[in-house]
């Protein structure tokens, strides 16, 4: 399909008209059979299968028929999360921890030292 993905659109729908076609085949369905389970005319699949440009809910139906709708999820996925949406799913973002400036008991903590440090002031 890498051919195809830079092709025109006119490669690109006869490309995927050759495909319907095949898949059909494979599963020994007649063309009249998959217009009926798809609620087409004979002719517009006729045309499809050929690279004609179809309507999108003609596509779609001939797709159901064929049991391949699924493979849209993986043509056109889900979109992801905007990035706002994901900032706001997020939440405020955590912050660096700290230390408090009250112990446990609520009280002021006294400045952490070495201990030389009282040496040093009293001289």
């Amino acid at each position: 399909m890498d051919k195809v993905l830079f092709g025109s659109d006119r490669v690109v729908l006869e490309e995927l008209g050759r495909r319907l076609r095949e898949t059909r085949l494979e599963r020994n369905l007649s063309q009249a059979k998959v217009a009926e389970d798809a609620g087409v005319g004979r002719v517009t699949l006729q045309r499809m299968e050929a690279g004609e440009s179809p309507s999108l809910i003609n596509f779609v139906r001939v797709l159901r028929a064929l049991d391949l709708l699924e493979g849209l999820e993986r043509l056109v996925p889900e979109p992801g999360p905007s990035p706002i949406e994901e900032f706001e799913r997020r939440g405020r973002r955590r912050q660096r921890a700290g230390s408090s400036r009250h112990s446990d008991t609520g009280h002021p903590r006294k400045a952490w030292r070495w201990g030389d440090e009282e040496a040093e002031e009293e001289t």
